[in-house]
């Protein structure tokens, strides 16, 4: 087998049908039939069940995919490593962002594509979590996300450091988790996830409990919410800087070490691109 014969494979896997796949890659059918055909010959295996037009894989085709995965992926880095010659001048920014957005991000995007026009940028925004496993599966490069998460495999980079902050419609000088607990909460995240798990622990610590009448991963509904009288939130400084009015009003939490963190992550062992390099230190400068 070669690297050809593994995209195609590749995308036959995807596709789960010979034409649709034939049509990815732009050929015709009878020649993709006779690979997949000689690719099981040659291993010696049923690489895929058939159900009319449908093709699932059987356990050893789905081996042989995520091994394809991983060599054709290989690949490209080691071309796009050699090709990267003008010091990141094109290429690809692959990028998820936090759903608790950073202060000033589209400013830095908009600074970083003056800087290097000719760089595509590709952002998406999700919970850490998710925007972590996009990373594993090399949907995107880097991440940057809140604490706490799951480090192993990633190289992780500390940004910064921010105080969650009480915002609600109601103009208030301090707080305590005490006074909060009694209130209806919009929490900024969704249960088992980043957020809410520092919220919970900062409550639990003081054997309270807040009473959750939403749980809601994005800000600008959440602060819509909020604007609209539905509850009250606790949230990441630079969240209000984005989402907040002067409808909102928000107060220091005086008894609860309530921190977030942001940072960078990518693959361990892996290639960074050029392009990921240079968005990174925009960043670190901007927020320095």
């Amino acid at each position: 087998m070669d690297i050809k014969q593994l995209r195609y494979f590749i995308a036959i896997a995807e596709e789960k049908n010979i034409t649709a796949a034939a049509n990815r890659l732009h050929m015709s059918q009878p020649p993709l039939s006779m690979l997949l055909k000689q690719m099981e010959e040659e291993l010696g295996v049923k690489l895929f069940e058939r159900n009319g037009k449908s093709m699932a894989l059987t356990d050893k085709g789905e081996v042989l995919y995520q091994r394809a995965l991983h060599l054709v992926n290989s690949v490209e880095e080691i071309k796009n490593e050699i090709k990267e010659t003008e010091e990141g001048t094109k290429g690809v920014l692959a990028l998820g962002l936090n759903t608790l957005s950073v202060s000033g991000f589209s400013e830095m995007l908009r600074a970083f594509h003056q800087k290097y026009p000719l760089v595509s940028i590709k952002v998406v925004q999700n919970d850490s979590f998710y925007l972590a496993e996009m990373v594993k599966s090399r949907a995107i490069e880097m991440a940057f996300v809140r604490l706490p998460l799951e480090h192993r495999g990633f190289i992780y980079e500390h940004l910064l450091s921010e105080p969650f902050v009480f915002v609600s419609k109601q103009k208030t000088d301090m707080v305590s988790l005490e006074m909060i607990s009694k209130l209806p909460l919009i929490i900024p995240s969704t249960e088992g996830l980043g957020s809410y798990n520092i919220i919970h622990e900062a409550f639990s610590k003081q054997k309270l409990q807040f009473t959750s009448i939403a749980e809601c991963s994005d800000m600008h509904v959440l602060m819509e919410m909020v604007k609209g009288g539905m509850g009250a939130t606790i949230v990441p400084k630079s969240v209000l800087d984005v989402y907040g009015d002067n409808t909102l009003y928000s107060a220091p939490i005086k008894d609860a070490n309530l921190i977030s963190s942001l940072g960078v992550i990518w693959l361990e062992h892996h290639y960074v691109s050029t392009p990921a390099k240079n968005f990174i230190e925009l960043v670190k400068e901007e927020l320095s």
